[in-house]
């Protein structure tokens, strides 16, 4: 609910719409109207659902609203990636990014306002964590830029795949992020399918077990490592989460999802993890598992005062011909957006606050991780 006391739309989902409605005194098949208005068409203004009766219409204007975040910056790539600054509703700022291909168009998405993981090698874990995003605010995101990207390309539909791995850990989020996705879902919304729909995580254990239950869509894992002593560094909720443990809670979501559907993330640091001992203890890692997954080999996106530098092309090739060998489908991904600063791991957005988030951020660390998932 909006600050004026109004219900977004954009948050709900079928079933609490339909419940809403009938606290209304209105029929069901109402509420479906309705989210077709919402997410089919993106309609923001009441008066254009012309199925419905003006009074009607006159109590969604009184009692809700249509509101996604607000454009502050469209930066357009020179490959045709383009980055948005949105501000949102309830405070705080975010980044998303659209990739088009010529068979595909992607959506990258934020699920937190920062993020409290703080792996090395990505700037958004630099700043530290704000807050969580509301299922309208991530929902928003995708409604804003089918208007938007729509008009671009005259087309009905323009994004065809979403991935959660803009700024912040979505499984940290869950149950916003778990039914933001459910809804892009729904035949009566956006339609997509659970293979077209990416969660990502930095391996959140006891999340991907319920995300497992709740929602198994497509799966993509911030590996980065193939041994606890370096993920320890890399990626330190490893500390919690050891890959011992990320790797049981993977075998177990791989028995409820399609052949294929979890996607290993892999970013080349040179001499860090790039080496060949690296390849091997990875192909060691993956073992039984090499024949039914993927790898991405991200080539490290730079930004200041990292630490780290992008792996030599030579150096992926050579790690990922050894990954090929041993039967494993590795590919390089090819880096997008870069020259705004929308490629993987270099998303910053705008923290309005700096004075409340740096008091929050020196009593916070693993222990505001385990409150997180307590309350979800």
């Amino acid at each position: 609910m909006g600050a004026d006391g109004k219900i977004n739309l954009l948050g709900l989902s079928p079933e609490q719409l339909r419940d809403w409605f009938n606290a209304l005194g209105e029929k069901p098949f109402r509420a479906t109207q309705v989210l077709k208005w919402v997410h089919q068409r993106r309609v923001a203004d009441f008066d254009e659902m012309t199925d419905l009766a003006k009074s009607l219409r006159d109590k969604l204007k009184a009692l809700a609203c249509i509101r996604a975040p607000v454009v502050r910056l469209d930066q357009q790539s020179r490959d045709g990636t383009r980055k948005f600054l949105l501000e949102l509703d309830g405070g705080g700022s975010v980044e998303m990014v659209y990739i088009p291909e010529e068979d595909r168009a992607t959506l990258c998405i934020s699920s937190q306002v920062g993020c409290a993981l703080a792996c090395t090698f990505c700037s958004t874990g630099r700043q530290g964590f704000n807050r969580n995003l509301t299922t309208a605010e991530i929902v928003g995101q995708l409604w804003l830029a089918e208007r938007m990207v729509t008009r671009a390309v005259n087309h009905n539909r323009a994004i065809s795949n979403v991935v959660f791995m803009g700024m912040g850990e979505p499984l940290l989020n869950f149950e916003a992020v778990v039914n933001a996705a459910a809804l892009m879902l729904d035949d009566n919304a956006y339609g997509l399918s659970r293979r077209r729909v990416t969660m990502s995580t930095s391996g959140i254990v006891p999340a991907i077990d319920r995300l497992a239950e709740r929602l198994p869509v497509a799966l993509a894992i911030s590996l980065h490592a193939p041994d606890d002593a370096l993920r320890d560094i890399l990626v330190p909720i490893n500390q919690k989460y050891p890959l011992s443990e990320l790797m049981a809670a993977c075998d177990r979501y791989a028995k409820v999802v399609p052949h294929g559907a979890i996607i290993y993330e892999y970013v080349m640091l040179e001499g860090v993890n790039d080496d060949i001992q690296h390849a091997e203890a990875l192909i060691d890692l993956l073992g039984a598992r090499r024949d039914a997954v993927k790898i991405n080999l991200i080539p490290f996106n730079p930004f200041p005062e990292s630490g780290y530098v992008r792996s030599s092309r030579n150096r992926i090739e050579r790690f990922r011909g050894l990954l090929k060998a041993a039967g494993i489908n590795t590919v390089p991904r090819k880096t997008r957006g870069d020259d705004i600063d929308a490629a993987c791991g270099q998303l910053v957005g705008e923290f309005e606050d700096k004075a409340r988030r740096s008091e929050r951020l020196a009593q916070m660390g693993l222990t505001e991780i385990k409150v997180t998932l307590e309350k979800s």
